[in-house]
């Protein structure tokens, strides 16, 4: 399955508990069709008390699924849809759908 949003992407949640929060992407699962963004999801462990970590907890951001999340459009920086379009060189970039810039460089 083919995902529209990378690693690097500014992304906003639209469901969920954690509905509102824009982050960066910063891992893509596209097997399980999820992504990790920063600040979002996140989850706190309880391990053994160790020399490196004393209290033994520590925190990571869960995955989430790709549908939860929309990509910010580059030009008004609302969510916005992605599409596609070619270049006269044949290259394939993202295009938003809302305001028609490319997202892609």
């Amino acid at each position: 399955m083919g995902l529209k949003i990378k690693r690097g992407d500014t992304v906003v949640v639209i469901s969920g508990k954690e509905k509102g929060k824009r982050g960066e992407v910063e891992r893509v699962e596209p097997a399980k069709g999820r992504v990790v963004v920063s600040g979002v999801n996140e989850r706190t462990r309880h391990a053994r008390p160790s020399q490196n970590n004393q209290e033994g907890l520590f925190t990571f951001e869960a995955p989430i699924h790709v549908s939860n999340v929309m990509i910010v459009d580059p030009d008004s920086g609302e969510p916005t849809r992605v599409g596609y379009r070619f270049t006269d060189s044949g290259e394939k970039i993202r295009v938003s759908k809302k305001s028609g810039k490319d997202i892609d460089g």
